[in-house]
């Protein structure tokens, strides 16, 4: 017996940069960036959509990469943990922040957060904790108590700094 297995090839866009990748129709999103495009800031916990560790933002809107199929992508724009980057390597404001903060413990579930957290802030530059902690509420992070995440992000908005394009 045989079996043959369909590819496809889509063009979406990752972190600004026009992109062309070819999956198989069940090949997931976070296994993409990962092992095809090389993109390992998002990490995988769960696979099941529930720690929230692998949140990427699709299209500005923070999604599940465990959740996604690649090829429903199509045209579709990505952004990964990596897009934060400043010039010259330097840390964007929210992560900067996180780390002013304390926010940074063992790191699993930080490049899921600060995507969550990003399009908050681009969405409501001032948020009130409250918003904060809802837009947190569906990642899972056992060291930090969230405290500090609440209180990096917070401060990122009080700088009025701008914390991604």
């Amino acid at each position: 017996m045989t079996t043959s297995t369909t590819t496809h090839t889509i063009d979406l866009t990752v972190n600004g940069i026009p992109r062309q990748v070819t999956v198989e129709p069940r090949t997931l999103l976070a296994d993409t960036l990962r092992t095809q495009l090389r993109l390992t800031g998002t990490h995988l916990g769960c696979e099941h959509g529930v720690c929230g560790a692998c949140t990427v933002l699709v299209d500005g809107e923070p999604a599940r990469s465990c959740l996604l199929f690649t090829v429903s992508l199509v045209g579709r724009s990505v952004e990964t943990v990596e897009s934060l980057e400043e010039p010259g390597g330097r840390l964007n404001p929210l992560q900067q922040s996180f780390q002013d903060h304390h926010g940074l413990q063992c790191g699993f579930c930080t490049p899921g957060i600060l995507m969550s957290l990003t399009a908050l802030l681009r969405d409501e530059p001032h948020p009130d904790e409250g918003r904060v902690r809802d837009q947190v509420q569906g990642h899972i992070c056992r060291c930090t108590g969230y405290q500090q995440l609440v209180d990096a992000a917070l401060a990122v908005s009080d700088e009025d700094a701008e914390v991604a394009p």
